[in-house]
């Protein structure tokens, strides 16, 4: 079993993550949160927990062996540039510090050209910053970029490419299956892609990145 440690797990898709992980047989998830109190939620499920606040020195999270890491913090607006943006570039440094073998990041459609956009622009220049950050890391990585996140079902099901050319949105259940999957080794393994709700299941269209 490999440990999967989870930036973010404490949010809506982060639970969704950490549910994922851990009925799986391959992975053991570790969810990273930044209060005690938050800890309750998954120590309740027998899920391993780290406390560690992107704002500040992250290296103790990788105390416990850490083979891979799952990215899906963020500040919901609020700091954009120290979470965001720094907090995952710290992530980032301490996993190469740490030889982790994949580094899978939650981003944003709209990340690729933040000047673009209408809305959100300072959130999606941090988002930008640091995919980035990761692609020159040297760490292997996959780089999801989700439209409009929405609490619907799981369809499993989605609609990818390098660049879609076209808004949509897609529920949370099936990012993150797609962010569990990105996981593998040879499973869009430096790639850099967006999603949206469609009609291909989550594997054969993450293997269209390989």
């Amino acid at each position: 079993m490999e440990n999967i440690l989870v930036a973010g797990a404490n949010g809506t898709t982060g639970k969704k993550i950490i549910a994922l992980l851990h009925t799986s047989d391959n992975f053991n998830p570790i969810a990273m949160v930044r209060k005690e109190e938050q800890q309750t939620y998954f120590k309740d499920q027998n899920i391993e927990t780290v406390l560690g606040d992107l704002t500040d020195n992250v290296d103790s999270v990788f105390n416990t062996k850490i083979d891979r890491v799952i990215f899906a913090a963020g500040s919901g607006g609020k700091n954009v540039v120290g979470v965001d943006q720094e907090g995952a570039k710290k992530m980032i440094d301490a996993s190469k510090k740490a030889n982790v073998k994949k580094f899978v990041m939650l981003s944003s459609m709209g990340a690729d050209k933040p000047e673009e956009a209408t809305q959100l622009v300072d959130y999606l220049k941090a988002k930008h910053n640091a995919d980035e950050y990761l692609k020159s890391s040297g760490l292997e990585y996959s780089i999801v970029r989700p439209g409009t996140l929405t609490n619907d079902d799981q369809l499993a099901t989605i609609e990818l490419a390098l660049k879609l050319n076209k808004r949509g949105e897609i529920s949370r259940a099936d990012v993150a299956q797609t962010l569990v999957q990105s996981l593998a080794d040879k499973t869009a393994t430096n790639a850099t892609f967006e999603i949206i709700k469609g009609e291909k299941n989550i594997t054969e269209a993450l293997a269209q990145m390989n």
